[in-house]
């Protein structure tokens, strides 16, 4: 489909305005849209927050009248059902829109093509694929958690040039500089879930919250803490919203914890440990859209041999730690180069002194529906 440069002007417009939910949809997608008539903006809106209005309901309401026979430009199918919130198909309608343009089909079942088909048995016009890309990696935890049963993970690491994250008595604070652990908190902003191991907990005690910048929610903690382990008094036990996956069933231990307001689930595997994959589909039961790991390198290396491991987002900090410190990925040998875990780097930037890599771990279906949505 032929879309104009006004076309993809007004879709990155709707595409900046879903940004502005980047912290706070959760677990909804981000959402942005803007309404024209006669090629200028007469509406413009985003969705905020579960359970208050959609991005198309708040650009309708900043068009008034002005909404009737106009285009609008949607980063997500419109709904056309019943949720926390009324259709937003049948306010398209019942405000007089002529043509709907839609970045990306919604991955939802509920939705997933009902909302196009209810605009078109109305006579609107749709069209869709705009910005598809960009619309998908806004949203890519929404789509993975639909279209796959996890949601997107996400392991961060701070490490020296050399790839060590801790020196060999646990020691880590601070490798990296001011900045990249501001950036790193934009990360954690923006996820649904903060996960660390219950090594980490021991070494460092950290509270995992929201600090460096401005946000009105703060994510979900999950601990991985097989034996049970981990002291009461932690940290991160302090905010209530704690979940705690186990491997073995201990009432005592389960009844100190749930009096720091956490909840545990036990899920053993075969050898003793927390089940990771299951791990991920309960949280995406939970409606978790994206998981942010920041953890020591056990942890980090479980779920990275788990297969359930998308991005890693490593800050290099300009200094060398040696050999006896701790790396990031914890593994067992390697006999041949195939057996490597393969990564393709999709930035590199400065953040400060640090420099901040980011890349996606390769699927071992390359025709996986999350990666042609975020990669292609």
């Amino acid at each position: 489909m032929a879309f104009t440069a006004a076309d993809r002007d007004f879709m990155a417009r709707a595409l900046a305005l879903a940004e502005r939910g980047l912290f706070t949809t959760t677990p909804n997608p981000r959402v942005g849209c803007v309404v024209v008539t006669d090629g200028r903006v007469v509406g413009e809106g985003w969705h905020e927050r579960a359970g208050l209005a959609h991005a198309e309901i708040n650009a309708l309401q900043h068009a008034g009248a002005a909404a009737a026979g106009a285009d609008l430009y949607v980063t997500l199918e419109p709904c056309a059902h019943h949720g926390r919130t009324p259709p937003c198909a049948d306010a398209l309608v019942r405000a007089g829109i002529r043509r709907v343009v839609a970045a990306m089909l919604d991955p939802n079942p509920l939705i997933a093509g009902r909302g196009f088909a209810a605009l078109r048995a109305a006579g609107i016009g749709v069209e869709e694929g705009l910005l598809a890309a960009e619309a998908a990696a806004l949203n890519v935890g929404f789509v993975a958690r639909f279209t796959r049963g996890r949601p997107w993970v996400r392991v961060k690491v701070a490490a020296s040039l050399d790839g060590r994250t801790a020196l060999s008595n646990g020691a880590s604070q601070w490798i990296t500089g001011e900045q990249a652990r501001a950036d790193a908190h934009a990360w954690r902003a923006r996820s649904c879930v903060v996960m660390t191991g219950v090594g980490t907990l021991k070494d460092d005690d950290p509270r995992l919250t929201v600090r460096a910048v401005t946000t009105t929610r703060q994510p979900m903690h999950v601990l991985v803490d097989s034996r049970l382990s981990a002291s009461p008094a932690a940290k991160i036990f302090d905010t209530g919203r704690t979940l705690v996956f186990a491997a073995l069933r201990d009432e005592a231990k389960i009844a100190a914890l749930q009096a720091r307001n956490a909840e545990v689930i036990v899920l053993p595997n075969a050898d003793g440990k927390v089940e990771l994959e299951q791990m991920m589909r309960e949280l995406a039961r939970r409606e978790v859209n994206e998981v942010l790991v920041e953890s020591g390198n056990k942890l980090n290396g479980s779920l990275l041999r788990a297969g359930v491991v998308d991005e890693v987002l490593i800050y290099f900090a300009p200094s060398i730690l040696g050999d006896q410190a701790r790396g990031m990925f914890s593994m067992p040998p390697m006999n041949e180069l195939s057996e490597r875990i393969a990564l393709e780097i999709t930035e590199a930037r400065r953040i400060g002194a640090d420099l901040r890599i980011t890349a996606r771990v390769r699927p071992a279906d390359p025709d996986s529906p999350i990666l042609r949505a975020v990669v292609e």
